[in-house]
């Protein structure tokens, strides 16, 4: 057995930090070099747009939001343009976002001072799935119903959506659109070819990208003696487990939902378990060392490094240096058992904070952002931008959207890390423990009790901090 404590600190200490990074790194400042703009004709396609379409209402006497991240909206190191949902908010509404800079580790702790000191942050993300619920329960965001109407044509394709995430009688999260982009096979084509295997895009096309072929890939690939790795990253572990369908954490009729002793849960631990034992694994294993190594995968010593999409979402420079020239990605490979293809779900999801002072704001914008998925001449012009900006092929859009659908048809939101911090911290270690060597039944055995009691103490206090200053955990 592999020693799980270590494997515990190199989690906390590199996958937290790494989750929130894309090519180029979102947490540096923009500065004059990356300040790119949309062209002026595009914006007065835009203006055109808008202005001549009654779906986006009303006005704004503030102009300005405040946004707390990790990341900003507006254009950043990543050679990203200015989004079109922004465009859209500065051209119809004059609207501008104003961007508060925080580190992954220190966010909530960031957050929390700045409600306490009363600075009016309007917004904060909620698509890193850690801030619901346990943000509604501490006392850090407010219901947004006052401000979004879910019933208006512009939100009514994710009403269904939002609110099977109501929280105590309550919209908390505000879901522009469900994602499939949380975690992909990113692999490079010439590998695969040069390793004489199926290219994992053409079995996915087929219906036959599943656990089984996914295996049989790494199985005649590995070869650790002549540096041939099979799986590396932080984020494998919990993409396949969403691959079942049942999540370790939901959020049903209200409630928290623990599914780790789901019959589902202990066939997807013992299969990582399987990978583990034929070496199918990389990091953290005799000399790969706990070091992520994705530039491996264009040199042709690794196969597979699953990962969220935002590794694409940079100038083309960046992903390819990373990845190599042929890079592509396909989703997490089907659960053969499964009654459906399931893929690690996401969300563009969003919270308003407690005393913001612009909510009206923050809702305008976010009616923008489903304006750009609404409207097919706006959209046609967002996705132009991932071949401009990002160098994305035909095939990769395709890809995405394909990702897209599958996550719509079947949305399993994983909210083990929204729980409260502790619980979250908890099962980002155990439930990974099986992909290092140790049995299913020993760490289940350690810690559903604990799990159980985390998850209850939010079901019986779903609004624990109702005044007073907000209590970051």
């Amino acid at each position: 057995m592999r020693n799980v404590k270590l494997y515990v600190a190199a989690i906390l200490a590199v996958a937290t930090s790494l989750a929130v990074f894309s090519c180029g790194n979102k947490n540096k400042q923009s500065d004059g070099k990356y300040n790119k703009d949309l062209d002026s004709s595009t914006r007065e396609e835009l203006n055109s747009i808008a202005s001549g379409d009654d779906m986006l209402k009303g006005d704004l006497k503030n102009k300005t939001i405040k946004w707390m991240s990790t990341w900003d909206i507006n254009p950043d190191s990543s050679g990203k343009n200015v989004p079109i949902e922004l465009a859209l908010f500065q051209e119809r509404y004059g609207g501008n976002i104003k961007f508060y800079k925080v580190d992954w580790d220190n966010r909530y702790e960031k957050l929390t001072a700045a409600i306490n000191a009363g600075e009016g942050i309007d917004f904060f993300p909620a698509g890193d799935m850690d801030a619901f619920p346990k943000g509604a329960v501490r006392g850090m965001f407010t219901p947004v119903d006052d401000y979004v109407d879910f019933q208006s044509p512009l939100w009514t394709d994710v009403k269904d959506v939002n609110d099977s995430l109501k929280w105590n009688g309550n919209h908390y999260v505000t879901v522009v659109s469900v994602t499939g982009d949380n975690c992909a096979v990113i692999y490079n084509k010439d590998t695969v070819a040069e390793a004489g295997l199926k290219d994992p895009a053409e079995l996915y096309k087929n219906g036959n990208w599943n656990w089984n072929t996914f295996e049989d890939m790494l199985l005649k690939f590995v070869d650790t003696d002549n540096n041939k790795f099979g799986i590396d990253g932080w984020w494998f572990e919990f993409g396949l487990m969403n691959t079942t369908g049942v999540p370790p954490v939901t959020v049903e009729n209200q409630k928290l939902v623990c599914n780790i002793g789901d019959p589902s849960m202990e066939r997807v631990q013992n299969y990582l378990y399987d990978l583990y034992n034929k070496n199918c694994i990389a990091i953290g294993v005799g000399d790969y060392g706990w070091t992520d190594k994705p530039s491996y995968i264009g040199e042709g010593k690794l196969l597979f490094y699953p990962c969220g999409l935002y590794q694409f979402y940079c100038e083309p420079s960046q992903w390819k240096k990373a990845f190599g020239e042929n890079a592509f990605f396909v989703p997490m490979p089907k659960d053969p058992d499964s009654d459906a293809y399931y893929i690690p779900t996401g969300m563009d999801a969003y919270v308003m904070v407690r005393n913001g002072q612009n909510p009206e704001g923050v809702a305008r914008y976010l009616d923008c952002k489903r304006y750009t998925l609404l409207n097919n001449d706006v959209r046609a012009i967002s996705d132009d931008q991932m071949f401009k900006d990002y160098g994305w092929t035909q095939e990769m859009v395709d890809m995405k959207n394909s990702m897209e659908d599958l996550a719509a048809a079947n949305p399993t939101f994983d909210f083990s890390k929204g729980v409260s911090t502790d619980c979250g911290k908890l099962l980002d270690s155990n439930l990974r423990a099986s992909a290092r060597g140790t049995a299913w039944s020993e760490t289940y055995a350690s810690i559903a009790p604990t799990v159980e009691l985390y998850i209850k103490e939010v079901n019986d206090n779903p609004i624990a901090y109702k005044d007073g200053d907000v209590k970051e955990n």
